[in-house]
């Protein structure tokens, strides 16, 4: 079985009204179908109506943190105020309500809480929750510490020679991001890469694997919030962000040890789609530009009507969710000065195509099939409903259908 990603919950703003804590430890396990298990616990006042926040509870330590609202928003470490739950001292600061509730929530999750266990942290199955307030500071360094100590090492990266080592020597990374724009006076692009083996350095000459040049890694940052930190070296686990003027991919490698690739990021076929038309049709350049870089991100998948028309009338945007479609907008009009608006038709069921040219003109002309190219010039099928996809995948053998680009 296939090991998952280990989940680590943080339930924020615990300073402001909100949910029942068992409440939302309950949707966290119906929606990420997840069991968990509170290491921090939020105190609320019972002898206040409003049930203002207290501090939190650490039961892997035994230890009553007392809410200290930080007013420089993390510019300086919180010193956490309190003791053991069954010190004589602890009831004396919380007030006898509220330390009796607190004793009956930590009974309560004794009880019937899920126990703790480090292999199914990291086996994804069970995720540890803690609570706090990250504006205010208060509630992160327990949940920084409980990372730091049960997150597990980098672990080896498949590829096309083979699993490659994090403590093989030689530098070896890969592309899993990238971000134009993130500071807007000056048109950046930075690309993420993830340190897979081996020792990062500034100006590490490197091959880039797709292209087969050698490159070298300039101007490494690594970014925390709006803040980016110049560093000088870097390793296996690590991510940095490096400048780019367009020459770098999502799923690129990046190798001082020969030319092998890294196993792709896996992609995933938009289910929402829309023409894209923009208000003033005089900055068009503006919006091919964005929509390249956009798609180049992975924040959007543009289509055309045509495989040579690169710019056509009205490009075609693809989405995973309706929320990128806000997000692919917004962008464009605050970044390339682009207002535009979607368009949207019914098509839910997109397959790239492949085979004899003539079978995949046949199989395009039938109904309720819409015919696109995407910006590589690869033909893809949309379908309008469910049961034509199927009709085409059981009756139509002369072509091939993927859910994603071949």
């Amino acid at each position: 079985k296939r090991r998952r990603t280990p989940i680590f919950t943080f339930v924020n703003k615990c300073d402001r009204v909100g949910e029942d804590p068992l409440k939302l430890i309950s949707d966290v396990e119906a929606d990420l179908d997840i069991m968990c298990h509170p290491i921090t616990w939020p105190i609320f006042d019972a002898e206040d109506i409003s049930g203002g926040f207290v501090g939190v509870y650490d039961r892997r330590i035994d230890r009553v943190h007392l809410f200290e609202k930080d007013e420089s928003h993390g510019a300086r470490i919180v010193q956490a105020q309190g003791g053991a739950l069954k010190d004589p001292a602890t009831r004396a600061l919380l007030g006898d309500l509220t330390y009796e509730r607190l004793l009956h929530d930590i009974e309560l999750l004794e009880a019937a809480g899920h126990p703790f266990s480090e292999e199914q942290v990291l086996a994804g199955t069970l995720s540890p929750v803690f609570f706090g307030s990250a504006l205010t500071n208060f509630g992160v360094e327990p949940f920084l510490r409980e990372f730091l100590e049960l997150a597990p090492p980098p672990l080896p990266r498949e590829s096309t020679i083979g699993p490659i080592d994090p403590s093989r020597d030689e530098f070896t990374g890969f592309v899993f991001k990238i971000q134009a724009n993130m500071d807007p006076k000056h048109r950046d692009r930075i690309a993420f890469v993830r340190v897979c083996s081996g020792k990062f350095e500034a100006g590490l000459p490197v091959t880039h694997v797709r292209t087969g040049k050698s490159l070298r890694l300039a101007a490494p940052q690594t970014f925390q919030a709006r803040e980016r930190t110049a560093v000088e070296e870097a390793f296996p686990g690590d991510v940095v962000g490096i400048l780019d003027r367009g020459t770098l991919r999502i799923g690129d490698t990046l190798s001082a040890a020969g030319p092998f690739e890294f196993q792709g990021i896996p992609r995933f076929a938009p289910e929402h789609f829309a023409r894209i038309v923009p208000s003033d049709p005089m900055r068009r350049k503006h919006l091919d530009t964005g929509l390249r870089q956009l798609t180049e991100e992975g924040a959007a998948q543009v289509f055309f009507t045509s495989p040579t028309e690169v710019a056509g009338p009205t490009p075609i945007v693809g989405a995973v969710g309706m929320l990128q479609f806000d997000v692919m907008l917004h962008r464009l009009e605050h970044e390339y000065g682009v207002a535009c608006k979607l368009e949207h038709f019914n098509a839910k069921h997109p397959r790239w195509v492949t085979g004899p040219p003539a079978a995949i003109e046949k199989a395009a002309r039938e109904r309720g099939r819409t015919l696109l190219y995407d910006v590589k010039g690869a033909p893809v099928i949309l379908f309008e409903s469910e049961w034509a996809l199927r009709w085409a995948l059981e009756r139509e053998k002369d072509v091939t259908y993927h859910e994603v680009a071949p």
